[in-house]
């Protein structure tokens, strides 16, 4: 049964070019009939122009998967270290936009 269940274990590469990461603190999602876009920007301060340092293309299952994996991580995060508090945006009236993630 053991080596059944080597047979059926997905091995993961990750280079030494992917395991650095990028920096990201802001995503936007779109998607289409068939696919969800995510892309991971980096904002700094003062500076007119944000740029997409990451996009990840999904189907709609595998983004609903991601979404209940962040939902399981999240708990167990917040079980470890004490809940994660959002940051209300100053003007309220402002929903539907995308907020800026260095107002406090």
């Amino acid at each position: 049964m053991a080596n059944n269940e080597n047979q059926n274990q997905l091995k993961i590469e990750l280079t030494p070019e992917v395991a650095g990461g990028h920096y990201s603190n802001l995503a936007v999602i779109a998607h289409t009939g068939n696919e969800f876009f995510v892309d991971f920007i980096a904002v700094a301060p003062n500076m007119p122009q944000a740029k997409v340092v990451t996009r990840v293309i999904m189907t709609p299952e595998n983004a609903k998967n991601l979404l209940f994996a962040l939902r399981d991580n999240i708990s167990k995060y917040e079980a470890n270290f004490g809940e994660i508090t959002r940051k209300q945006p100053k003007n309220p009236g402002n929903a539907g936009n995308i907020p800026n993630p260095f107002e406090a």
